[in-house]
């Protein structure tokens, strides 16, 4: 069945010969949206429902895409589970929609590649799949949204990404983009709607316009707490994109899901996030990319430990040597013994937690040099952040400053939302 939503606004080398084979597991009332459909599939069981990502539901998209060119924008997370009496596997997205005869034209990939090995900031080169002769067109090098010469004769383009529901997580730069493509070029964008794992609360620092970037497009909190799908429809209905554009939007929703619902990623979604901890904790060590504490980058336990060569070992006393390894061919510290926390242990977030940065600057050696002025400003969305860590206001203070933004913010995402 078809529900159509109208609003209330209305009117690197990574990929390169890699074959698309099975995916590895690395380990009330319904709110409007502009020109969006949302696609609803049959009735789950009444009977512990299992909850069902977009891409699991394949007969309610396999009608929309038949005998249509089309593109997908994916990576290592595009994936299909399927669990039989004695284990899980997972397919990938184009394999599947090959294997039903939908003819796929070109795969397009975010930052960190389509395997999802590429360090975070490198650049994602093109390339062509050895397997399917199928071209790889980068979006994260020099060209952030696909040209109209590169979407000639596409008819539809399919979204299947895993976000972690952060603002300085660029997968939702990348949406952004290619729904701007897809609006200038009328080409209808197909979402199969994937959980946030941080959906379960809104939080952070807003982002001012005046300090925009590809790490923060939007002018949202750094916890916006909506999914894909649900991020999709408040870019169109707030007109986001620009040039009074509207992408064609459909959407396959997610079944038996909440923002409260409990979800585990089983598939990293990018190199440095290998786990649930890794991905809850992520909002909050986020922050330490704009400074000089390694945030577990160069070990196995990034964005779960924090540390640096400059802070006192009375006061932080796990250590650690930050060493390459996937993802981190050159990580902060680079084989210098460093003093930090581990934070494994820590109680799942519902908020942003800024006790781990303000504790670290106050205890840093040289405080000149903590913020990285430039990075740390566009992770933080604006210059506010940096400048009340340095006046000393405490963590509770900083916090209570970004509530009127955050109120403001809630109320929109209030139109958009798809799940209770």
């Amino acid at each position: 069945m078809f529900l159509s939503i109208n609003s209330l606004f209305k009117n690197t080398l990574l990929f390169l010969f890699l074959p698309f084979i099975s995916c590895g597991s690395e380990i009330a009332k319904k709110p409007k949206a502009v020109h969006a459909t949302v696609v609803d599939s049959a009735s789950s069981s009444k009977k512990t429902p299992p909850l069902l990502i977009g891409a699991q539901q394949v007969e309610a998209y396999l009608s929309i895409l038949k005998g249509k060119k089309i593109a997908v924008v994916g990576n290592q997370t595009s994936c299909i589970r399927t669990k039989n009496s004695t284990k899980e596997t997972y397919t990938h997205l184009v394999d599947t929609l090959l294997k039903h005869q939908i003819t796929i034209t070109k795969v397009f990939a975010p930052e960190h590649g389509f395997r999802g090995k590429v360090d975070a900031g490198e650049t994602v080169l093109d390339g062509k799949d050895t397997k399917t002769g199928l071209p790889i067109i980068s979006l994260y090098g020099k060209n952030k949204k696909p040209s109209a010469e590169v979407l000639a004769g596409i008819e539809t383009i399919v979204f299947d990404i895993q976000d972690v529901g952060a603002r300085f997580y660029t997968y939702i730069s990348t949406l952004h983009y290619v729904m701007q493509a897809c609006a200038e070029n009328n080409i209808n964008l197909l979402i199969l709607d994937r959980p946030n794992p941080n959906g379960h609360y809104v939080d952070g620092p807003t982002l001012e316009i005046a300090h925009q970037s590809f790490v923060g497009i939007h002018p949202i909190p750094l916890v916006h707490g909506m999914t894909i799908g649900e991020y999709a429809k408040m870019v169109n209905g707030e007109g986001w994109l620009g040039g009074n554009l509207h992408c064609d939007l459909t959407i396959i929703p997610l079944k038996n899901y909440t923002h409260t619902t409990a979800y585990h990623i089983p598939i990293k979604p990018s190199p440095n996030l290998p786990n649930d901890i890794a991905i809850n904790l992520y909002p909050s060590l986020g922050f330490f990319e704009g400074t000089t504490i390694n945030a577990g980058r160069g070990t196995e336990l990034q964005f779960q430990i924090f540390g640096a060569p400059d802070l006192p070992k009375e006061h932080f006393s796990y250590r650690y040597i930050p060493q390459p390894n996937d993802g981190a061919k050159n990580p902060k510290h680079k084989g210098v013994p460093c003093n930090g926390k581990d934070l494994r242990t820590t109680p799942k977030m519902s908020r942003v937690d800024l006790t781990w940065l303000i504790e670290a600057y106050q205890n840093c050696t040289k405080k000149d040099k903590f913020f990285k002025k430039a990075s740390f400003t566009i992770h933080a969305g604006s210059t506010k952040l940096q400048q009340q860590i340095q006046q000393g206001l405490s963590a509770d203070q900083i916090h209570a400053s970004w509530q009127e933004d955050l109120e403001k913010f809630k109320k929109v995402r209030s139109r958009y939302l798809l799940y209770k």
